[in-house]
């Protein structure tokens, strides 16, 4: 419903059309309130960066793009309205606990409850050549950018799901893939290595710390430290997979976090802030799975629900007394 001409009011706001958030969106449009999903790209999140899921139940083997296209579709049937392609600049809380979503284009937003699902952005080595290469043989998505590296040797930085989970994948278009990892032994589940380790394209570097990536034009080769020497990796593509940065400061007020900026929750996934949730990527948990970002977009969604019944409860005993 337009209120005026800058801003809408909704019953809910949910920023980030990921698995999380469209689970939540789904959830709220079926107990019928007035929800708006944002996000700043088309649905699906890091789903859309995901080629292949195994591990989502009723799903043997599902596309992520596949699984996205589901979920948002299912989402629409209920009615929730969905907003691909708009950015949110930020994320405000009013003295009254009105939410406000501040859009980079288009009108704000409002609602008493908003959920915060826009997950992270991949986390940077930090390293010389990274930035400069970036596009031009650095990449974070193997599913985006794997086809154009047909044929050459690549290097995949990381230890966890995604490091090997990619590299493999990769070996679809690479001669051969060299997984660069820190530690002497990987984080990612023992299926993920065993696959890993019996894939005939795929090797590892393991204790090695990356300290530049090399190039002209593009990408040339890797240079990093292994054992106390240094070393040097001729390669014509890196992919980087060494964890995300959770979109936590698009919130303007403060709000609880830990010390690598997720948010901190309570059991029904509220963050300090009342009428506030954080769900999936973006708040502090054991686990960064499809399946647990779809828990928590429906405790969310349910608990978001409680909270504005309360609210109006609230409004009409005081109109009630009013009288």
């Amino acid at each position: 419903m337009v209120v005026d001409d800058v801003s809408e009011r909704f019953d809910l706001i949910i920023v980030g059309g990921g698995p999380a958030g469209l689970a939540a969106g789904l959830y709220a449009a079926r107990m019928n309130l007035r929800a708006v999903l944002v996000d700043r790209g088309p649905l699906g999140g890091q789903l859309l960066n995901t080629e292949l899921i195994e591990d989502y139940p009723g799903f043997e083997s599902i596309l992520g793009a596949e699984l996205a296209t589901k979920m948002g579709d299912h989402a629409r049937k209920f009615g929730l309205d969905v907003r691909e392609f708009q950015t949110v600049r930020e994320l405000d809380v009013e003295p009254d606990g009105t939410k406000v979503a501040r859009l980079e284009d288009g009108p704000e937003l409002r609602a008493p409850a908003a959920i915060l699902a826009a997950g992270g952005l991949p986390r940077r080595l930090g390293v010389p050549g990274e930035a400069e290469f970036q596009g031009r043989g650095v990449s974070y998505c193997a599913v985006c950018d794997g086809a154009f590296f047909k044929g050459q040797e690549l290097a995949v930085v990381g230890g966890g799901d995604a490091a090997l989970e990619e590299g493999d994948f990769l070996t679809r278009y690479a001669s051969k893939v060299y997984v660069i990892h820190r530690r002497d032994q990987f984080r990612a589940q023992p299926l993920l290595q065993e696959r890993a380790r019996a894939n005939p394209k795929m090797a590892f570097v393991l204790n090695a710390q990356v300290r530049e990536i090399r190039g002209d034009d593009k990408v040339t080769g890797v240079r990093y430290v292994q054992d106390g020497v240094e070393r040097e990796l001729p390669v014509g593509g890196v992919f980087i997979f060494i964890g995300f940065v959770p979109n936590s400061g698009l919130v303007k007020p403060h709000v609880d976090h830990d010390s690598g900026g997720y948010l901190v929750t309570d059991r029904d996934l509220q963050t300090s802030i009342p009428g506030l949730w954080a769900v999936g990527d973006v708040r502090a948990q054991l686990t960064k799975q499809i399946a647990t970002a779809v828990g928590d977009g429906t405790t969310a969604a349910v608990a978001a629900s409680q909270y504005l019944d309360r609210l109006r409860d609230a409004e009409r005993r005081a109109a009630t007394q009013a009288v």
